[in-house]
């Protein structure tokens, strides 16, 4: 018998669909596909070690399928009472097989189409001590429209469908790109908010796939995929490297939409790590680590997203559309939480009295005291209707928008150099506009952003620009900063800072970068010593160095509230545009928004 696999399955369309049903009532799990078997293969499919895909100990180094075990089919038929349908186009009809903890019952033909169903029902009916350690209905589906939202990721080729209570959770066609499955799963204005990562070889490693723009943050990793080999996976390796890739540009506690697919040659990955299959380890796992952070970093600077505006809210999800698989809580609690509208609270709540209606009333003449005629008589008469709304058509005027503006021109900061500068906003955001529509720029997180990548070119060329204090700043350490700074001194020289030590618990500061003013210096070495406190054991050297660098630069940018003239905003988008990154700030803050020329049109209600 040969066991399926995605890889190696027909290419007939009519083969490439799988359909699974979730009956939480009877604890029933069906599942159908357009693979199809033998009546002998049937019966050989439920012995132990029947299904093996080795044929060599040598095969056990270059597993390419998604290790199901051979024995997993006759383990759930042991537990459980299980029903298996199959017809193959050879045979005039079909087999139907039924097993009950692991016995057979019976073993006959009957009338069936082409595929095959695997019918669960009553799942650890024989073994209550197992039975107990189910959770709840609704956990048990989240977990199963999980793994097959995950899978009908990597095989866009072949349909999936899965229905629980007459609901419709996943339903997916066939299709021949990644980003059509994408759209077909998640709606499309969350194919809209990804950047597309083009293939890129190296040695035997391809990466490929979707990563979000730095404005779309998650508060958790549910919304990373990883695949490697078409395999879900959850690695550590690949989770620092993304969050590597974001460093500076996302702020620490969030994290990014990723849908990642690392191929490479069997023998490099082992997956036999752990029975599930989802943790590996790469024989090379530095070079991995390395590859898919620098792939994923280039693909953000080269892309250079922008914030569009109306800008979501910091942590956001994508909108509730595309499949409803996806968004399954884990429990009835979350799924209440969910449910819950401050709306429907409110007839919880004691009632109130509502408010007098305030109307204003014309003042009346005072009534005569003596009334010497008849009142008029009142006509009872039906009362007259309102004129309708006069409607008036659109003006020629109103013409169209001239020839060669994009609507939806990409949301990208590539065309920063080519903004005009219109004025100031408050004293702290420059407004520009531009080919693909009206920018507002935040001074002081460009600013930022130019500073920081200056000073870490400096710091690379062992150069960094220092200025000479009047007077030396002396500072006063605790006990622990004490011994941070002897753990970091040689960092703070690199970064610019001349510092030495003067008397017990104290040390002088004779030199600073020149950006950084001098009533800033004593904020920064303290924002220095305390990250190496807290974060030093935990982070790499480099990344400490950014910290430094991050420090630096958001003391000694431009600040808010301070007036700027033309020429010295020309100068700063001239500059923020020859940067590497210039979407975020250090700390992940958006640098700019942009109002692409839809959006203006939109609010003019002029399409």
């Amino acid at each position: 018998m040969t066991p399926f696999n995605p890889a190696t399955a027909p290419r007939d369309t009519s083969l490439q669909r799988a359909v699974l049903d979730f009956l939480a009532a009877g604890n029933r799990w069906r599942g159908s596909g357009g693979m199809f078997m033998l009546r002998d293969d049937a019966l050989l499919a439920f012995e132990r070690h029947a299904t093996s895909k080795l044929s060599s100990i040598d095969e056990l180094d270059a597993i390419a399928t998604l290790g199901f075990r051979g024995e997993a089919l006759p383990s759930i038929a042991s537990v459980s009472r299980l029903t298996l349908e199959t017809r193959s186009d050879s045979e005039p009809t079909g087999t139907r097989i039924e097993i009950a903890g692991g016995k057979l019952i019976s073993c006959e033909e009957f009338a069936a189409a082409r595929g095959t169903t695997i019918t669960v029902r009553d799942l650890f009916f024989n073994v209550p001590a197992r039975k107990k350690f189910l959770r709840s209905d609704q956990t048990e589906l989240t977990h199963i429209a999980q793994l097959v939202t995950h899978y009908s990721l990597a095989w866009p080729g072949f349909g999936f469908s899965l229905r629980h209570a007459a609901r419709e959770l996943l339903d997916v066609t066939p299709v021949s790109t990644l980003k059509e499955r994408v759209f077909q799963v998640f709606g499309g204005q969350t194919v809209e908010e990804l950047i597309e990562i083009e293939p890129r070889r190296v040695s035997c490693f391809q990466i490929s796939g979707f990563l979000s723009r730095p404005q779309v943050q998650k508060s958790n990793r549910n919304s990373i995929f990883l695949f490697v080999n078409r395999r879900l996976i959850r690695d550590r390796l690949l989770l620092h490297a993304i969050s590597s890739a974001y460093h500076n540009l996302m702020p620490p506690a969030c994290y990014p939409f990723a849908l990642l697919f690392v191929d490479c040659d069997p023998g490099e990955v082992d997956v036999n790590v752990h029975p599930s299959k989802t943790e590996i380890r790469f024989r090379q796992s530095s070079f991995v680590h390395d590859f898919v952070r620098d792939a994923l970093r280039e693909t953000l600077m080269a892309s250079r997203p922008a914030a569009s505006a109306p800008s979501p809210s910091p942590v956001t999800a994508f909108p509730a559309a595309g499949q409803a698989a996806p968004r399954l809580p884990y429990s009835e609690f979350t799924q209440t939480m969910e449910n819950f509208r401050f709306d429907e609270a409110r007839s919880v709540l004691p009632a109130e009295p509502p408010p007098p209606p305030f109307t204003l009333k014309p003042e009346t003449a005072a009534a005569p005291r003596f009334a010497f005629v008849s009142a008029l008589p009142v006509f009872s008469g039906a009362p007259e209707t309102a004129p309708a709304p006069l409607r008036l058509p659109v003006p020629d005027t109103h013409g169209q928008m001239p020839d060669g503006v994009l609507l939806d021109p990409p949301l990208s900061m590539g065309r920063l150099a080519e903004l005009r500068v219109l004025g100031q906003l408050y004293e702290s955001f420059i407004l520009a506009a531009g080919p693909d529509g009206l920018w507002i720029i935040d001074q002081h997180v460009a600013h930022e952003r130019i500073l920081f990548e200056k000073h870490l070119a400096q710091q690379a060329a062992g150069a960094v620009e220092q200025q000479r204090l009047l007077m030396p700043v002396i500072l006063q350490l605790t006990p622990a900063q004490e011994l941070e700074y002897e753990r970091i001194a040689a960092d703070l020289a690199s970064a610019g800072f001349e510092t030495a030590p003067f008397g017990r618990r104290t040390i002088a500061v004779h030199a600073a970068p020149s950006d950084l003013g001098p009533r800033e210096v004593e904020k920064v070495v303290f924002e220095i010593l305390e990250v190496a406190e807290r974060e030093l054991r935990h982070v790499s050297v480099e990344d400490f160095r950014r910290g430094i660098a991050a420090s630096l630069a958001c003391r000694a940018a431009i600040k808010i509230n301070t007036p700027l003239d033309q020429r010295k905003m020309e100068w700063l988008l001239s500059q923020l545009a020859r940067t590497q990154c210039p979407m975020s700030c250090p700390h992940g803050r958006p640098v700019a928004l942009r109002y692409s020329p839809r959006d203006i049109l939109k609010a003019f209600h002029r399409i």
